[in-house]
């Protein structure tokens, strides 16, 4: 085999016909071939300085792995499976760019796969990705029981978000849902409302479980009486969160603010409640649930329960990599907070 002519020593760029090795960045980084390959396929413990070191190599020479050769070498395909419920979710997706980022620093790919809020497309799902050979695979929520989750942790290391779940390799990152609902419901207490609409989530999902809990101990908590009437069914999505607020101007029973269970109902009961000539939030408050990348720039902008999808997205990929490296994941997801903006105000008169 010919041998490749490189640049000089104190070159910080490769030649155009160099073929930069693995052997080349553990000379650069100072460390043995073995530790920049563990390091690259997510399986070395090692210290942040020497996992520095080489990226920085790898950054410099412009290393590119053969992904095939090294899992062929490691018995890894260096892929995770990601279920989520709806590619095109606007909460969802930005988990989803959390975890392709926080994967493909380490050389790993994510392979994305839509449930469709349905069980059964998960359970395929899941069959999908693991005839890929995937090393790992993370769901997003989902609707398929503990049970199955458990069943698929016991062929590979499994990550589960929005649920409270216990088995040898899975780990669950489970959202205070009740936590947030009580918080969002409380600072518009706290604002003089005394009647309060909630819109709901879908009643198969925990997350609306959890939200609807919360928003009813809020009230109840604050010495009100707890209404049916003024909770209206939705599904999550921004026509139902339209269709909700009209049901609830259409029983005529007077309340001053709106809780929808998520941003995108808000923003449908938002466009409900003006085209009934109502001003947000002069003539009704409205409040929402997940702090959409959009929800600042909303007119007016949306009060909001932040729940960070970005930052859960990163800590399954990293609970991911830790699992795959036999380590016991680490880290927390952060605690609901409500977020004040313009949509929320005093009633103007009590109600």
């Amino acid at each position: 085999m010919p041998t490749q002519r490189y640049k000089r020593a104190g070159s910080n760029a490769k030649a155009p016909s160099e073929v930069v090795t693995l052997g080349m960045v553990a000379q650069a980084a100072g460390v043995s071939p073995s530790t920049v390959s563990r390091i690259l396929n997510g399986t070395a413990a090692v210290h942040e300085a020497k996992r520095a070191a080489v990226e920085a190599a790898v950054q410099r020479l412009g290393y590119v792995p053969n992904p095939v050769a090294r899992g062929l070498a490691g018995g890894r395909t260096l892929s995770v499976g990601v279920v989520t419920h709806a590619i095109d979710s606007p909460f969802y997706g930005v988990a989803l760019r959390g975890i392709e980022e926080t994967l493909d620093r380490v050389g790993y790919s994510a392979l994305f796969v839509s449930g469709q809020w349905n069980a059964q497309e998960e359970a395929r799902a899941i069959e999908v990705l693991r005839s890929r050979r995937v090393d790992g695979i993370i769901v997003l929520s989902g609707r398929l029981g503990d049970a199955a989750l458990r069943q698929v942790a016991k062929a590979l290391p499994v990550v589960v978000t929005g649920r409270a779940i216990k088995a040898p390799n899975l780990v669950s990152l489970d959202f205070d849902n009740f936590e947030g609902a009580r918080l969002a419901t409380n600072h518009l207490l706290a604002l003089g409302h005394r009647r309060i609409a909630f819109i709901t989530g879908d009643a198969g999902h925990p997350d609306a479980v959890e939200r609807h809990r919360g928003y009813r101990a809020a009230i109840e908590a604050a010495g009100l009486d707890y209404e049916p009437e003024l909770v209206s069914q939705g599904l999550f999505s921004e026509e139902s969160g339209l269709a909700a607020v009209s049901r609830l101007l259409d029983s005529r029973h007077r309340f001053t603010a709106v809780f929808a269970s998520n941003d995108q109902m808000a923003l449908g009961a938002c466009l409900g409640l003006y085209r009934r000539g109502l001003h947000v939030p002069r003539d009704m408050s409205v409040v929402g649930f997940d702090d959409l990348p959009v929800s600042p720039f909303l007119l007016p902008p949306l009060t909001t329960v932040h729940h960070p999808a970005y930052e859960i997205g990163r800590l399954a990929a990293s609970s991911m990599l830790q699992l795959l490296r036999g380590e016991k994941p680490s880290g927390a997801v952060p605690a609901p907070r409500v977020v004040v903006r313009e949509s929320s105000s005093p009633p103007a008169v009590s109600a």
